[in-house]
C-alpha cells in the first residue's frame, strides 16, 4: 500500500510504536553499537536498529563477549534484530530482546555471508515460497507483544523475485512491516539497487514498506520516496562517519559540516564508544570510522594514516584536536549534553552477546 508522505520528519507508526521521523538508521554489523544509534538519533534518525544478535548465541551462551547491547534513553524507539533458522529459538531471542526492553524485534532474511547462509539463515530464508521464513515470522510474532519485522532482499540469486512471495508470506504470518535492500544476496553490494522492486512490494502488501540500499542523499531519498510510495527510507553506508546525511533529511536541506564539527562529532562518539566497548576493544573498533570522518572537511591526507597506527584513543583525540583546535568549545558543550543526558537515568543494560557477522 502507498503512502503519501509529504515530510521525512512525519509521525508514522509499525504496529503501535510511534516512530518519530522516516529515516530509519541501518542494522550494521560491526558498526551499530549504542554510540553509532544515539549519534543517529541525535542527528535525525526516527528510528534506530542493533546490529543483529544470534539467537543461536542467545539461546546457547557461547559467543559471550564484552559487547553487551545498552539503551539509552535518547536512542529509543529501538530495534533489536535478530538472526537464525530455528523458529522455536528465534521465538525464545525475541522473548529475551523483549524483556530487555526491545521496543520491535527485526528478523534478519536478507543477510548474504555465507557464514550465515551455510546455516539456513539470512538471506536464504526468502527462498523456497519463503516457507521456512514464514515459520520463523509466525513463531516470533506469537511470542511476543512487540511489533515484528523482517529486513530481506530481494532473494539469493541474480535477478530473483523470491521478494514478491515472501512479502506478502511475512505480512501473512505477522510482520507489522516490511524492508526491502533490492539486491540479491550474490550481489553483494555492487551494482544498483533497483527500487521498482521497492515500489512493487508496497503494492503486494499492507503494512509499511521500508525502503534499503543505495539511499546516500537528500535528493535520492525524495526520489526513492516518490518513486515507490515507501512508507520510509533507511540508511546505512551513507551515515558511516556522516550523521550530518540524517540531518539534511530531517531538515530537508544541504547540511555541510566543518572541520570543528567533525572533529567534535568523532570525539564525541570516541569517547561514547570507550564508555560501551572499553578503551582496549574501541581503539581497534574505531579505526575504520577515522577514515569514514575524515572524508568530511578538509584535512591532512597523513592524518587519517596517522589516526589508524595510535595505540590509545587520547592519541587520537590529541591528533584530531591539533587539526581543529577551534573544536575544544563544541566539545565541552557536547559533554555537557552528555552529563544532562546521564542525568536522566542510567542505561539499561542487556546481556545480549553480539554477532559481528556481515549485516544485510
Amino acid at each position: 500500500m502507498a503512502v503519501d508522505v509529504r515530510s521525512l520528519t512525519d509521525t508514522w507508526r509499525i504496529g503501535d510504536v510511534e516512530i518519530p521521523g522516516r529515516v530509519v538508521l541501518a542494522p550494521m554489523a560491526g558498526v551499530s553499537v549504542q554510540a553509532f544509534r544515539r549519534q543517529g538519533r541525535r542527528h535525525g534518525a526516527g528510528l534506530v536498529c542493533s546490529e543483529m544478535v544470534s539467537a543461536c548465541g542467545l539461546g546457547h551462551g557461547n559467543e559471550r563477549t564484552k559487547d553487551y547491547l545498552r539503551i539509552a534513553p535518547d536512542e529509543r524507539p529501538l530495534a533489536v534484530q535478530i538472526f537464525g533458522s530455528d523458529p522455536a529459538q528465534m521465538a525464545e531471542a525475541a522473548r529475551m530482546c523483549v524483556a530487555a526492553g526491545a521496543d520491535i524485534v527485526d528478523i534478519n532474511m536478507g543477510c548474504p555471508v555465507r557464514k550465515v547462509t551455510k546455516t539456513g539463515a539470512g538471506a536464504t530464508l526468502t527462498e523456497g515460497g519463503a516457507e521456512r521464513g514464514a515459520r520463523i515470522v509466525e513463531a516470533v510474532a506469537s511470542a511476543v507483544d512487540v511489533p515484528v519485522t523482517v529486513k530481506m532482499r530481494r532473494g539469493v540469486e541474480n535477478g530473483s523475485r523470491d521478494f514478491a512471495v515472501a512479502g506478502p508470506r511475512f505480512e501473512a504470518a505477522g510482520a507489522r512491516a516490511l524492508t526491502l535492500h533490492p539486491r540479491s544476496a550474490k550481489q553483494m553490494y555492487t551494482g544498483t539497487a533497483d527500487h521498482a522492486l521497492t515500489a512493487e512490494l508496497v503494492e503486494l502488501v499492507s503494512v509499511p514498506v521500508i525502503a534499503s540500499g543505495d539511499i546516500d542523499s537528500r535528493e535520492r531519498a525524495r526520489v526513492v520516496l516518490e518513486t515507490t510510495g515507501c512508507a520510509a527510507v533507511m540508511i546505512g553506508r551513507g551515515a558511516q562517519g556522516n550523521p550530518w546525511l540524517l540531518q539534511s533529511l530531517r531538515e530537508d536541506r544541504d547540511v555541510t559540516p566543518t572541520n570543528e564539527q567533525v572533529v567534535a562529532e568523532h570525539i564525541r562518539f570516541v569517547r561514547e564508544t570507550v564508555r560501551e566497548l572499553g578503551e582496549q576493544r574501541a581503539v581497534h573498533f574505531l579505526r575504520k570510522f577515522h577514515a569514514w570522518y575524515l572524508r568530511r572537511g578538509r584535512f591532512p591526507r597523513t592524518l587519517r594514516q596517522e589516526l589508524s597506527t595510535l595505540q590509545t584513543t587520547a592519541e587520537v583525540e590529541a591528533a584530531l584536536l591539533a587539526a581543529a583546535p577551534a573544536a575544544a568549545p563544541l566539545i565541552a558543550q557536547m559533554e555537557a549534553d552528555i552529563a544532562a543526558l546521564d542525568a536522566l537515568g542510567d542505561d539499561a543494560e542487556l546481556d545480549l552477546p553480539i554477532s559481528l557477522y556481515g549485516g544485510g
